[in-house]
């Protein structure tokens, strides 16, 4: 279930904070998060975010598009090995 239009999207106060710090200084290293939950907002177009996944922190930089998605949807959590890995090397054996 999505957050209520009322309350607005949420954004992590000290995130917001060291966007602000970087904008003043104009540098452009990543800045680290575990804020997985945090909407992008305008703001944070052109920054590159460091996103921790649960195992490690996954460079994600921000383009327009990206505006109104959370930052956990570019950092995946779960790694896809393919199906049938097993019967391959079984199959592969007996010819």
């Amino acid at each position: 279930m999505g957050r209520s239009v009322k309350k607005g999207p949420y954004v992590e106060a000290v995130l917001l904070k060291k966007i602000q710090k970087a904008k003043a200084t104009g540098e452009k290293k990543a800045i680290m998060t575990w804020a997985r939950r945090t909407m992008i907002s305008p703001e944070f177009v052109g920054f590159t975010f460091a996103v921790h996944n649960g195992k490690k922190f996954i460079p994600v930089y921000v383009t327009e598009e990206m505006v109104g998605h959370k930052l956990g949807e570019f950092a995946p959590t779960r790694i896809f090995k393919s199906h049938g890995a097993h019967t391959d090397r079984k199959s592969a054996a007996k010819t």
